[in-house]
């Protein structure tokens, strides 16, 4: 299996790639869109602002060979934290910024209405919405690790495989056919997280 880790210089790679490794990978870190010829799965990590990361990932030329590389369905792609928010069509932090536009809806700032905090740091459960290969395993309730102040509102609720009761509720996990994106990090979020990564790189991967 070939796996791609996009380096397009926002997020934890030297932790996603070690975490890969644990779960049997072997990770490739690029820095070259055309390294996705041939990829089996492909991770896009992200920590930091939703326009500086369609910056990137734009000037590198990402877009169009991720675009590409999904047209095969058996490539499956997770993008976790901002890689997750990178995946809708559009996101509105300092500004308004065109997203890839893999899975339909808008990153928008969290706003709850009690006195919960944002950013919302730290240990938060994640409810299974339906049923997917990529939560498979995973009990109701399990606890993952999150970093984020803006939410993934997605349109349509077929793309939900999970959500996370805080600030309201919001969605902490995705699917669109070959698609897959959690909110929280799944390199950081111990057994749990590593029983989910176990499932995206697994073969096949249910395209739910």
């Amino acid at each position: 299996m070939k796996l791609v880790v996009i380096n397009y210089g926002m997020g934890n790679l030297a932790s996603v790639c070690r975490a890969l490794e644990e779960c049997g990978g072997e990770p490739v870190l690029s820095a070259e869109p055309k390294s996705l010829a041939g990829a089996d799965r492909i991770i896009l990590p992200g920590v930091g602002a939703f326009g500086d990361g369609m910056k990137n990932l734009r000037e590198a030329g990402w877009p169009k060979a991720i675009q590409g590389a999904l047209e095969n369905p058996e490539v499956c792609l997770l993008g976790i934290c901002l890689g997750m928010q990178l995946l809708a069509e559009k996101g509105f932090e300092h500004g308004e910024h065109e997203g890839l536009g893999l899975v339909r809806g808008k990153v928008e700032r969290m706003n709850p209405e009690t006195e919960e905090r944002v950013p919302h740091v730290g240990w938060n459960e994640m409810r299974p919405a339906k049923e997917s290969g990529l939560t498979k395993g995973i009990a109701t309730g399990t606890d993952f690790y999150f970093v984020h102040s803006y939410q993934f509102n997605v349109e349509d609720r077929n793309d939900v495989i999970g959500t996370t009761p805080y600030a309201g509720g919001f969605v902490s996990a995705v699917q669109h056919k070959n698609v897959f994106g959690t909110q929280f990090h799944p390199e950081k979020s111990s057994f749990a997280g590593f029983q989910l990564l176990r499932n995206f790189l697994g073969q096949p991967l249910d395209h739910a």
